[in-house]
């Protein structure tokens, strides 16, 4: 169940001023940095990509650390101060609630127990992890962190956990005007076998779609370990170690799936006597109350707000139940493995994945609560795993609402093991794909039978995708290909919608001439615009701009795939929205024939985290591109922002990026892998670094750059190396 959940503060919120900081510190040293800092070195490559390589698994991620903070510590800081429920002491109001839901949740004080509880292995992870980031800021007293002057290994924890949070509850914490924007969040995922490819070798591609600013963003990294990994690919900022991405005998993506891994239930306080006794089995329960302390930034200086909270066995409160006959019932909320999983554990165990049965080992640990997998390795197996930490439920019950909190069968009885989720291996069409779509739209052929799992486990077993449609229909088509050839479908930019709908709104067309002359007249020249399109976008093509101002006009500014409603009732209409949207380019640009690339570009903002005021400037120097919106059905996909005409305020007429993709490779598996990558702009957030923008050029002209993986190329081709904390020195210095 996708859970939209309120501030819990609506059982008591009492505001008073204080000083005291909510988050004291304590310090832990497992191992001290120089004895880590001799054990490791990074190589930085012509693009600035960092290649890690460590004598022990602490030492390389000490370095990752170190690494992620020489390119990204504003990010890192910001993702670690909304773990720790300090947004709103830097944000302001607009961030409080998502503070109070941390605190609801227990992040913070949960965190630093459990933290200790874990086996001292992954402690270790977290130790040197932080270690480089602390280190970092012991030989740059130059950056100045704006909350966070030193960071403890429970930050990882707490920053793992708000990610889950994050993307379990991303309609309910994110604000109302950026949900456009997280909902627009999705991958492209494909393998290929061996007898799809000319050298008989698997391929696979990897393109999570993920916000190019804030907590989403991937960071590109390549990191060997002498305890027995080499490891290339994609992680978040303020995690360890890659996600996705491949070793030298298996790689692997991931997709955004919908799995029921979290649950509300009804929960009714209404005990004559005491206030905290909830029903539950034809008796009572008493819950648990506490308070606690959120700072917020105002215009007369941060504040002191005390917060009461309070938790029953499902979980905690997390509001009123806006359903119910008013009284004392409220929602309760449980987000499966929030607290078990720690992550380290099963990410270990995907870096030294060899062959299909590891990876299903490493995958059944659980420890990512969702997520569709799209799996390859060099002894020629594809697989897909439609991945989730299902809770077993009563059938009986209608999971997609609240239950009844008051009836034990509404517990939940364990959890869905491996064998029990939908996945696919080796299908004899030779390829796989996921973009979102139902784990039962894999294929275009023996797909699975959605009636042999829970109704429960899969709740979007009913979604398609355009990008799946086309995915789907590249991948059939595909023949003998080579690396090369598979790198061009990933960039392919055929819409979808603009080949399979024209033709059908040429035939409207023509019949709305019989029964609506006038709007036929004024929207023949506009559609008469698309004759002869091979519905591809181009940076030059004029239809490709029109297509889009259309298909926004029929589906709406968040870009959906469903049109709305005033269009399928009257089909005239859609031609109505068709001079619209060409009287808009008008408006904007100065005619409705416009190159897209004159209007989709791309342009980099540093440290700054809200969407909505990312300084873009039709001033400052951007580059075209040539990616689509997704649900148009596009398999290179950018999402971007709208053009503005805001009186008194200013003007911007070109779009710029800020969702897609956001770390894309593809890698071909045989004795020796050959892989391509591509991260959106660059791999440093520093806007003063050469490779703050080299990359968007490259995405400029759809090409990917080639990823070094063997380490004889790694030195061989590494433009500077060092120990962290070193001064940087050029290769041969």
């Amino acid at each position: 169940m996708r859970l939209f959940v309120s501030s819990p503060s609506s059982l008591a919120v009492v505001l008073f001023i204080a000083g005291w900081s909510i988050v004291p510190l304590t310090h832990v040293h497992a191992l001290e940095a120089p004895e880590l800092v001799s054990k490791v070195k990074i190589y930085r490559d012509a693009w600035g990509v960092p290649h890690i390589d460590g004598e022990t698994d602490a030492a390389a991620v000490f370095g990752c650390g170190y690494a992620q903070a020489e390119d990204h510590f504003w990010q890192i800081e910001d993702n670690y101060i909304l773990a720790l429920g300090r947004y709103s002491e830097i944000y302001g109001e607009k961030e409080y609630r998502r503070d109070v839901r941390n605190r609801a949740f227990e992040i913070v004080s949960r965190s630093r127990k459990d933290f200790a509880e874990y086996p001292a292995e992954f402690r270790a992870i977290a130790e040197a992890y932080v270690g480089g980031l602390n280190w970092y800021l012991e030989k740059h007293p130059e950056t100045k962190p704006r909350l966070i002057e030193r960071f403890e290994p429970w930050h990882m924890l707490a920053f793992v956990r708000t990610l889950t949070l994050e993307f379990c509850f991303r309609k309910a914490r994110v604000p109302k005007k950026a949900q456009a924007i997280w909902s627009q969040r999705g991958s492209n995922a494909w393998s290929v076998a061996g007898s799809r490819t000319k050298s008989g070798r698997p391929m696979l591609y990897i393109c999570p779609h993920q916000p190019w600013y804030g907590i989403g963003q991937f960071y590109e990294g390549h990191m060997r370990s002498g305890e027995g990994w080499n490891f290339t690919g994609a992680m978040f900022l303020g995690v360890p170690l890659p996600s996705l991405g491949h070793n030298e005998h298996a790689g692997w993506a991931f997709t955004v799936n919908q799995p029921d891994v979290a649950d509300t239930w009804r929960v009714t306080f209404d005990h004559p006597d005491d206030p905290l006794k909830y029903r539950y089995d034809g008796g009572w329960r008493r819950a648990t109350e506490w308070k606690d302390t959120v700072r917020v930034k105002t215009a007369l200086g941060v504040e002191d707000r005390e917060i009461t909270l309070r938790k029953t066995h499902h979980g905690p409160v997390v509001a009123k139940d806006a359903d119910s006959d008013g009284g004392g019932t409220h929602l309760v909320a449980r987000v499966a493995r929030l607290y078990e999983a720690f992550g380290a554990e099963q990410a270990l165990a995907l870096l030294r994945v060899r062959n299909v049965d590891d990876f299903k080992k490493a995958m059944a640990l659980r420890q990512f609560p969702i997520f569709n997998c799209v799996y390859a390795d060099r002894s020629g197996t594809i697989y897909y795993l439609y991945n989730g930490a299902v809770p077993k439920r009563d059938p009986a019950f209608d999971w997609r609402r609240p239950v009844d909190g008051s009836d034990p069968r509404t517990e939940w009885q364990g959890f869905h093991g491996l064998g029990d989720l939908p996945q696919i291996e080796n299908p004899p069409c030779g390829w796989l794909q996921n973009c979102n779509q139902s784990p039962f739209k894999t294929l275009d052929e023996g797909n699975l039978d959605p009636s042999d799992f829970p109704s429960y486990m899969v709740e979007d077993r009913d979604s398609q995708k355009r990008r799946a449609l086309i995915s789907r229909k590249l991948l059939r088509d595909a023949r003998e290909l080579t690396l090369d050839q598979f790198e061009d479908l990933t960039f392919d930019t055929t819409i979808y919608w603009a080949s399979t709908e024209l033709p059908k709104l040429a035939r409207e067309l023509d019949r709305i001439t019989m029964t609506h002359p006038e709007v036929a007249e004024k929207a023949r020249p506009y559609f008469d615009h698309f004759d002869g399109w091979d519905s591809r976008v181009r940076v030059d093509c004029t239809r490709s701009t029109l297509c889009v101002a259309w298909y926004e006009e029929l589906y709406g500014q968040r870009t959906g795939e469903s049109m709305k409603k005033q269009f399928v009732e009257a089909p005239h209409k859609k031609f109505e929205a068709l001079v619209r949207a060409a009287k808009g380019l008008e408006k904007f640009h100065g005619g409705w024939k416009v190159a897209y690339g004159d209007v989709f570009r791309l342009q980099r903002c540093a440290r700054v985290s809200d969407f909505f005021k990312l300084p873009f400037s039709d001033k400052r120097p951007s580059v075209p591109h040539a990616a689509a919106a997704g649900p148009l059905g596009v398999a290179f996909t950018v999402y971007s922002m709208p053009s503005l005409s805001i009186p008194f305020v200013g003007k911007r007429v070109k779009r710029y990026g800020i969702v897609g993709a956001s770390y894309q490779s593809v890698v071909e598996f045989g004795d020796r892998i050959e892989g391509r990558s591509l991260v959106p702009y660059g791999s440093s957030g520093d806007p003063d670094s050469p490779h703050f923008f080299d990359q968007a050029k490259l995405m400029s002209r759809r090409e990917m750059k080639r990823q070094l993986f063997y380490w004889d190329d790694v030195r061989r081709e590494a433009k500077s190396v060092y120990r962290p904390g070193e001064e940087v020195a050029a290769k041969g210095e």
